[in-house]
């Protein structure tokens, strides 16, 4: 055992210093010759611990990202290959995901001559149908969110449970790169003025990157994610992926019928608590079912963090503004943030905590909604720090509202 640890440990010390060696600019054929005959083979946890150990010692996660498609790329030829592939029941998460990928990868085909049309227009015309054709070819790809935010928030989770914290640094990144890369298309795209050269130009600028990317990341979760979390997640951990998959949605295509996860135990049957305890407030008691009750039914998304900066808590209204799953209980909340917002969130806490501020609002549009976003700090009697409590609501039916409504008036279900 002893020396399987070992040759573990060499394996991400060699991996390391050969991408540093990329990172410093060194040819990428030159850094795949030399890690070819320094390693037989990678396993893919050892990519994410090689990319771990380069965080740790002090490289950003964005650098890590910049270097992402190169080292993917350097390190293919010696992954290794499972000898006996694992056969999974049809609608296992990772089966579903592998089928996401494909149908991806079958829209990106599909969307290739739109854009392979563009190339060929005039300068100065304003081609409104190979627009409108480009515009509609890349529609499907957007479904990609649903498919990125499970990997997120359901997958990301279970991985840093077990230590890996990586991907959710990297690979959210690089997944974020995909979703602006699509929307700056599609904004393009629907601007009515666009000339032959322009569209050109976001042909070669925007579309061709996008769908790079996109192909990058179906490349890197077949060959480095799924493998890695196949080989750490216990069957208790997938079936929780499964149950709480749907909170997200699905991407292009709906999951096969075959898989059934094993039975899950409820988180209050996890913390011990009996469910008829009563809770004792100096202005009343509740029990739990009266209390599960009233964080449900509020119209407004709540979410606790403590002061450990882990998420501890969610209600489960029936229209949530954000996708929230359980598996994200227990998950630092910085990690359940895109990497390019995760400085706001580091400020919020240490304001919250050290008492220079209580209160951050914010508000966004959101489609047709406008969304209230309040994060607010709660302490004790004596002012310590307990934590975090973001309350989110969707404000645009209130926002419509004017004169008065003084007679009872039911609105439909």
């Amino acid at each position: 055992m002893s020396e399987l640890i070992d040759n573990q440990a060499q394996r991400i010390q060699t991996l390391k210093e050969v991408i540093l060696h990329l990172h410093r600019g060194e040819a990428p054929e030159a850094v795949r010759e030399r890690l070819a005959a320094l390693v037989s083979e990678v396993d893919p946890s050892e990519i994410a611990a090689m990319e771990q150990q380069l965080m740790a010692e002090g490289m950003s996660p964005e650098e890590v990202r910049s270097m992402c498609d190169l080292h993917a790329d350097v390190v293919k030829d010696v992954m290794a290959q499972p000898c006996a592939p694992r056969t999974l029941p049809p609608g296992h998460p990772v089966h579903h995901f592998k089928a996401e990928n494909a149908a991806l990868m079958g829209a990106l085909a599909a969307a290739r001559p739109a854009v392979e049309a563009l190339a060929a227009l005039p300068d100065r015309a304003t081609p409104t149908d190979a627009r409108l054709a480009a515009l509609a070819a890349i529609q499907p790809l957007f479904e990609v969110d649903r498919h990125y935010k499970r990997k997120e928030h359901l997958v990301f989770s279970i991985l840093e449970r077990h230590g890996t914290f990586g991907p959710s640094k990297v690979m959210w990144g690089k997944d974020d790169e995909v979703r602006d890369l699509l929307k700056s298309a599609r904004t393009a795209l629907e601007e009515e003025t666009l000339t032959g050269a322009e569209l050109r130009f976001l042909k070669e600028a925007v579309l061709e990157p996008a769908f790079a990317a996109l192909a990058g990341m179906v490349s890197k979760e077949e060959n480095i994610l799924f493998p890695m979390a196949m080989g750490m997640f216990t069957e208790e951990e997938w079936g929780e992926v499964f149950t709480q998959s749907s909170e997200y949605g699905w991407c292009l295509v709906e999951p096969a019928v075959g898989y059934a996860p094993p039975q899950a135990r409820p988180v209050v049957d996890a913390m011990h608590l009996p469910a008829a305890q009563a809770v004792a407030f100096p202005s009343g008691s509740l029990t739990f079912d009266q209390l599960l009750a009233l964080f449900n039914t509020l119209p407004v998304d709540l979410t606790f963090v403590d002061a450990e900066n882990r998420v501890a808590w969610f209600s489960e209204g029936p229209e949530r503004v954000f996708e929230r799953s359980r598996a994200v209980v227990g998950r630092s909340v910085r990690n359940c943030h895109p990497p390019k917002s995760v400085h706001i969130v580091d400020r919020i806490l240490e304001d919250f905590r050290t008492g220079r501020q209580s209160i951050a609002e914010f508000w966004i549009q959101m489609g047709p909604k406008f969304v209230h976003i309040r994060y607010f700090a709660l302490r004790d009697g004596a002012g310590a720090y307990l934590g975090t409590l973001e309350v989110t609501q969707d404000l645009t039916r209130l926002r419509t509202l004017q004169g008065d409504r003084r007679l009872l008036q039911y609105e439909e279900a």
